[in-house]
């Protein structure tokens, strides 16, 4: 079952019944979960969690959507791996790369999307539908497949050929806007008001949201339930940073991380910060479209809307819905924003590939040359535990990286290919 109590507006706290809404119409801010949190106390375990699918709703107690039947293709679970040799490359001993491009359709939107579509089957949509930059298409289309419902997915026109191809292959209508991310969102949110769709990042974005939190369970869970000292983050609404966030402190409070004591969550759930909680959250933005890292820098505690032109299109979001709050968790954990100039997106991506044998889209390429800047700062100590987290498949984002491919060229001869190999000259290691 979902412990859900309603849902309650961020900014002035008023509060909702359980349906398919997300902006108050009192002051117009976004609505979001509210939970008992003392039914959940009563229930979970990490005994119950470890029984568990090998997917996300092995955490169902802490999720608004029931288990019992979901809308599962086995999103969640992904390797968390010791980084040895990117470890030493940077001078970090305790180093660990969240994997999540390993997700059924490559990427961690296969977590809010499983929640999402869960979630609107339980209020009847036959229909899922999204704005996105791309991997979220994917997901809704595949995840409409898996439920039965229709789909119709609507991208930026400019976006990369694999992710096209990613959601295509599903069988959705497939809508290409001419426009960025941002006027395909507001054409969405016209289209909302409309059709009696599921949008999930619209009218159900506060269950979908709720879907990342399961990035920082299974970091925990699979550290031997504790937190990271640093995670390092992509972010482009700044959802997904918030909810990592969220989940740390959700184990914490409910006594769920070894050694400490449960906490009262009190009547504003969404902002309590366990004391145990030591984790410094740093987020990573592409320089052209950077906005949540450029007010923190800044000193702002809004955000200025930017027009993005990045090589990291699925980090492109000019107008992030999430940036205020995500400014509050970098404040709130102590932690920072880094901008990674565009030519080292790419350089981040070969040295993940060629460190650790990862191959991530250029969101990921983010991550490392943020997490390379961070460790040359000395932001990060030798031994502190450190997870960075990878979010997306490189193999749908190949023109990023094309220029690696330069193979020998021999005829079927062993002295045309020693030739070759005396002149060749081994790059990026």
């Amino acid at each position: 079952m979902a412990y859900v109590s309603g849902l309650r507006c961020r900014e002035c706290s008023r509060e909702y019944p359980a349906e398919a809404l997300n902006v108050c119409d009192f002051c117009f801010g976004p609505l979001e979960v509210d939970y008992d949190y003392d039914a959940i106390s009563q229930v979970i375990s990490k005994d119950n969690i470890s029984k568990g699918p090998l997917s996300i709703w092995r955490y169902q107690d802490l999720l608004p959507a029931s288990g019992e039947t979901p809308v599962d293709i086995m999103a969640g679970y992904t390797p968390l791996i010791k980084a040895n040799n990117l470890g030493k490359r940077l001078g970090l001993n305790n180093l660990y790369i969240k994997n999540d491009s390993v997700n059924p359709s490559y990427s961690f939107k296969d977590r809010v999307v499983s929640v999402a579509a869960t979630k609107a089957l339980e209020f009847g949509f036959e229909t899922l539908s999204c704005a996105s930059t791309g991997n979220l298409a994917c997901s809704v289309a595949a995840h409409a497949a898996r439920a039965g419902m229709k789909s119709v997915v609507f991208i930026p026109s400019d976006l990369e050929r694999g992710k096209i191809i990613g959601a295509a292959v599903y069988a959705p209508t497939l809508v290409s806007v001419d426009g960025n991310y941002d006027e395909v969102n507001r054409l969405c949110s016209e289209v909302g008001d409309n059709y009696p769709w599921a949008f999930v990042n619209i009218n159900m974005r506060p269950y979908y949201a709720e879907g990342s939190k399961t990035l920082g369970y299974e970091v925990a869970e699979q550290l031997g339930w504790r937190v990271p000292d640093h995670a390092i983050v992509p972010s482009a609404s700044g959802a997904m940073f918030t909810k990592i966030w969220k989940g740390f402190n959700e184990l914490a409070c409910l006594g769920l991380l070894d050694g400490v004591d449960s906490m009262p969550f009190g009547e504003d759930q969404n902002t309590v910060h366990h004391p145990a909680v030591v984790t410094k959250m740093h987020m990573t933005q592409a320089e052209g479209c950077s906005p949540i890292v450029t007010a923190w820098k800044e000193g702002q505690s809004h955000v200025m809307p930017v027009k993005p032109n990045s090589v990291a299109k699925s980090l492109a979001i000019g107008n992030p819905a999430d940036g205020i709050y995500a400014l509050r968790v970098i404040k709130n954990s102590g932690g920072s924003g880094t901008i990674v100039p565009e030519p080292e997106v790419v350089e981040g991506i070969k040295l993940l590939a060629q460190t650790e044998g990862i191959f991530t889209e250029t969101a990921g390429g983010v991550v490392i040359s943020g997490l390379k800047k961070l460790a040359e700062s000395g932001a990060i100590k030798p031994d502190e535990l450190t997870v960075a987290y990878i979010t997306g498949n490189g193999l749908k984002t190949q023109e990023a990286v094309e220029e690696v491919v330069n193979p020998l060229s021999v005829k079927p001869t062993l002295s045309s290919f020693e030739e070759a190999l005396s002149n060749f000259s081994p790059v990026g290691r």
